[in-house]
């Protein structure tokens, strides 16, 4: 059911943990399912220099937030808003379906953070016009272009 990365991911997930005096911290979740995930960004240059990550959740979410951070870190914050979470199933080589929403929420969580920064700092970001990290992007089972 689930792939060895996955697995590997949530067994021995990357990046755990918190950033003191982070540049950006964005949380998302939905209560109903458990899933919460938070990432803090430590931003230099616009380099993402170091991303950790808590979450509260299930092995997908776990292994989607560990993969994740792996492919944002040493990263843009202009990449860095790029990754989409097809690209986060795809480095797991692959989530059950009902577990995609996992992958959604990685992808939110970190926008989340890079809009954080984005407010500190007086930043502008096109990706991010839309965005509202208080939206539920939890619909269990669909995939999201």
């Amino acid at each position: 059911m689930y792939t060895e990365k996955v697995m590997d991911h949530f067994m021995n997930p990357r990046n755990v943990g918190e950033i003191d005096n982070a540049s950006g911290v964005g949380q998302v979740g939905n209560a109903k399912c458990g899933d919460i995930m938070k990432i803090y960004l430590d931003v230099k240059d616009g380099i993402i220099e170091d991303v950790k990550f808590k979450t509260f959740g299930c092995g997908s979410a776990i292994a989607s937030s560990s993969v994740a951070t792996e492919m944002i870190k040493g990263k843009t914050l202009e990449e860095a808003l790029k990754l989409t979470n097809r690209q986060v199933v795809s480095a797991l080589d692959g989530l059950p379906a009902p577990k995609i929403h996992c992958s959604v929420l990685a992808e939110q969580a970190i926008k989340s953070a890079i809009l954080d920064y984005a407010q500190k700092n007086g930043l502008q970001f096109d990706e991010l016009k839309d965005f509202n990290p208080d939206e539920d992007h939890h619909d269990h089972g669909h995939d999201h272009e």
